[in-house]
Parts: structure tokens; sequence; C-alpha cells
């Protein structure tokens, strides 16, 4: 064998070498990045259904949430209507005391109507007094209920 052949041959066993080494890692690599995209795809699925797990449970926090102000709307508004009740049986009863101001003698009909003109004023801003702080109750029931369901 001539040394031009010795070198072909050697170059020939070269190149079957680096071909089937090439060969071997692309099988390999090729694996490895099968692999590493069969745990990402399964990494993706998993944080979705973790995700959809914690939207759930958030949205019935916030169901929750709103079913209790609801309630405590539906209680402020009967406990509403209960002083609305007692505060129209204040109003009868005070337009009553003012319209029986003392009667007997003139001197105490005339001192009793000046009596009953105060008690009518007097009722009245009873009344107007009552009815404001019944607004700003219902106000302030309903700014609550909303604060807390936040």
């Amino acid at each position: 064998m001539t040394p031009e052949q010795i070198l072909a041959g050697i170059l020939l066993a070269m190149a079957i070498s680096a071909v089937g080494t090439w060969q071997v890692q692309d099988w390999r690599y090729g694996k490895r990045l099968a692999d590493i995209g069969e745990a990402q795809a399964i990494a993706i699925t998993n944080a979705g259904s973790v995700a959809r797990v914690e939207e759930q449970r958030r949205q019935a926090t916030v169901n929750e949430e709103a079913r209790n102000a609801r309630e405590q709307n539906k209680t402020a508004a009967l406990d509403a209507g209960i002083a609305d009740v007692a505060g129209d049986r204040l109003h009868l009863e005070a337009n009553n005391l003012a319209a029986s101001a003392c009667p007997g003698d003139r001197g105490a009909a005339q001192r009793g109507a000046s009596a009953t003109r105060a008690a009518m004023v007097l009722s009245d801003l009873l009344q107007r007094a009552d009815k404001k702080a019944e607004e700003l109750a219902a106000a302030y029931d309903r700014a609550r209920i909303a604060g807390l369901s936040l």
C-alpha cells in the first residue's frame, strides 16, 4: 500500500467515525430534547390546572362576600323598617301631646295655645331630625356593608 492509500484509508476511517459519532450525538440530544419538550408540556398543563383552581377559589370567595353583603343589606333594611314604625309612633305621640295642651280656664287656655304652638314646632323639629337621622343611618349601613365586602 502506498502512503497515499494509507492516508486515504485513515481519512475515510475518520470520516466514518465522525459521521457515526454525529449520528449517536443526534440520537442522544434528540432524546433529551423530546424529554424536555414533554416535561414542559406537563408543566404547562399543571400550571393551567393550578391557576384554574385558584381562580375558582377566588370566585367562590367573591360570591360568598356578595351573598353576605346582600344578607346584611336585607337585615339593615328590616331594622330600618322597624325603626321607621317606632319613629312614626313617637311622632304620633308627640303630636297628640302637643294637641292636648292644658285645657282649663281662659288664661290657661291662652297659655295652652302658646304651649301647643311650641309643642307643635318641637314635634315638627323632632320629626325632621328623625328623618335625617334615618337617611344618614341607611347611608352609613350601605357604605359599611360595601366596605366590608371589598
